[in-house]
């Protein structure tokens, strides 16, 4: 596995916290409708969560290894 570029990766987690934070304002707009579409409002949740785990494994990809 190559070492990715620290420029391309802060890209990407830049994109993937966007559309997390968008995820975030869907999912409140839809609960608060009064019909709200509960599989919809689970699959967005779900992905949201995927994100977010995304997010974390970049995160952690930009922090340089330390020598034991």
């Amino acid at each position: 596995m190559q070492p990715a570029d620290p420029a391309q990766l802060s890209r990407k987690l830049a994109d993937l916290r966007l559309e997390h934070r968008d995820l975030d304002t869907a999912i409140a707009t839809l609960q608060a409708t009064i019909v709200s579409d509960e599989l919809t409002i689970k699959r967005l949740k779900k992905r949201k969560l995927q994100l977010k785990d995304a997010i974390a494994r970049l995160e952690s990809a930009l922090i340089p290894d330390e020598p034991a």
